[in-house]
């Protein structure tokens, strides 16, 4: 397995605000307020699927339309007049309905909990099961309409790689994940994955694992949390540039 210092180089040198380009992430640093930057975290976070230039070209449109405070905008804005602002939409598998449903599903979380942050913590507790209260987050999500393409089941194996992210942004702070969530530790988090950080993962040691579900996402976790206990994800930004970004190539990864 690859070890603590080689890994620390990879962070120091990779994990730069000016390497976020392009991801969805660009967009949560648009914004001061937390209650802001946690929609956009999770909405950004939820077309985190597919072609990374289609999907920021995606996330741009959609904040076009929610305006200078997405908060601001769900709580006073109708589903009817959404529906108005997003007719036709559609990006791969999801179309207008689902994100509405979404938007929607905001706009009840925030009017019975307060914030995105307040409803997590309504499922978790310190020391006890962060998975069971990732899966509870989801499903509430999912309760009130459907988004199925946007939020996955969580009752499935599914990696919830997309709600992993979004919980990465929210929860860990340095220069590139903003931190506006402030009462749940980041050696709770799972790392984000999908089949590039599998295969990252798998040539650097850090799993066995050839599925990439929940099961080796929690693999891959304990695997860095043995090197990085209190910050387990702390790795996962600088790793997925390689096979991002166009002047980082995963090859670079073997010969470091």
């Amino acid at each position: 397995m690859i070890t603590k210092k080689c890994l620390d180089n990879i962070y120091l040198k990779y994990n730069k605000f000016n390497l976020i380009s392009p991801d969805p992430l660009q967009f949560v640093h648009l914004y001061k307020d937390g209650a802001d930057k946690e929609i956009t975290a999770l909405i950004a976070s939820s077309f985190a699927y597919g072609n990374v230039k289609q999907i920021i070209k995606t996330v741009d449109k959609i904040l076009s339309i929610l305006g200078p405070s997405p908060k601001s905008f769900i709580i006073n804005t109708e589903r009817a007049e959404m529906e108005k602002l997003f007719a036709g939409f559609k990006y791969r598998f999801t179309v207008e309905e689902e994100l509405v449903n979404l938007l929607c599903a905001i706009k009840a979380v925030l009017k019975e909990y307060g914030s995105l942050e307040n409803m997590f913590l309504s499922f978790y507790e310190p020391g006890k099961d962060y998975l069971a209260a990732q899966r509870a987050f989801a499903a509430k999500l999912r309760s009130y309409g459907k988004i199925d393409t946007l939020m996955p089941n969580p009752a499935k194996n599914s990696a919830l790689k997309r709600l992993n992210l979004c919980l990465r942004w929210c929860i860990r702070k340095d220069e590139v994940d903003p931190g506006c969530w402030s009462k749940i530790p980041a050696s709770c988090l799972i790392v984000p994955l999908d089949v590039h950080m599998h295969r990252v993962a798998r040539m650097l040691g850090l799993t066995n694992r050839n599925q990439a579900d929940m099961k080796t996402a929690v693999d891959i976790s304990a695997s860095f949390a043995k090197l990085c206990p209190e910050d387990p994800v702390k790795y996962d930004f600088c790793l997925t540039r390689f096979g991002i970004r166009d002047d980082m190539s995963e090859k670079d990864l073997e010969n470091i």
